[in-house]
């Protein structure tokens, strides 16, 4: 089958605005998007900028506006998908390069809620162990790739990007509900910030976006009573 692309590229260097360029090529159903992408890098304008790496779904590199969703390219089907495909960068970021945007922004509100687990007392003779009730407790929030899918589709952070955003929100609960974790108010401090937890309008979009399936929007409700919870303590 022939497969039309209409692909917004932009060269900060070269382009004053972005534009939106046409291409087609060859692909069979089963094809993803990715594979289209690398088609016409490949063939047809080596100029053509993206992210990627593993093509597994699990990376979180390729994610971008597919037909005006945040998905991953690499997990898209062409036979699930209407044509002409419109591919963009995910929106709320700095456009780098045609779908390369500058993920700073997203990184740092990662890094503010201290992603990793902090637990200052005596280390046990053996690992610390976990009931399986404790561990899939937060099961479902260990499975964020870093695609930035979902805080990219979160109208709340459209508007102010200040806001944590639904990525972060899914790293507090992933350490919040860890038994052997000792940070909960602390977390639970910086989720009770102006631009925290409270800046969620429990619009779904970001849940919608998952590539992972992530219950985001119930993470970040989980994540709000426990707020409530430590104010009544």
């Amino acid at each position: 089958m022939r497969v039309t692309l209409k692909i917004q590229r932009f060269n900060p260097d070269v382009d004053a605005t972005p534009h939106d360029v046409t291409y087609q090529v060859d692909a069979e159903p089963s094809d993803r998007v990715l594979d289209l992408l690398n088609r016409i890098k490949w063939y047809q304008d080596g100029t053509l900028t993206y992210r990627r790496s593993c093509g597994q779904g699990i990376c979180g590199s390729d994610a971008m506006q597919i037909n005006g969703r945040n998905r991953l390219a690499c997990k898209v089907l062409v036979k699930n998908v209407h044509q002409p495909i419109v591919i963009k960068p995910l929106p709320a970021f700095r456009v780098v390069k045609d779908l390369v945007v500058d993920l700073e922004p997203f990184f740092a509100h990662f890094r503010e809620m201290m992603p990793y687990l902090i637990n200052d007392e005596r280390p046990p003779e053996t690992e610390r162990l976990q009931s399986p009730d404790e561990r899939a407790r937060y099961d479902d929030t260990t499975k964020c790739i870093l695609c930035a899918a979902c805080t990219s589709s979160c109208p709340p952070f459209w508007a102010n990007r200040r806001f944590i955003g639904p990525q972060a929100l899914v790293t507090a609960h992933r350490f919040l509900f860890d038994s052997r974790d000792r940070a909960r108010r602390e977390r639970l401090e910086i989720l009770n910030r102006r631009f925290g937890a409270w800046g969620c309008r429990d619009v779904g979009n970001c849940t919608d976006a998952c590539p992972r399936g992530i219950q985001i929007q119930d993470a970040i409700d989980q994540c709000k009573r426990e707020i409530v919870l430590a104010m009544s303590e």
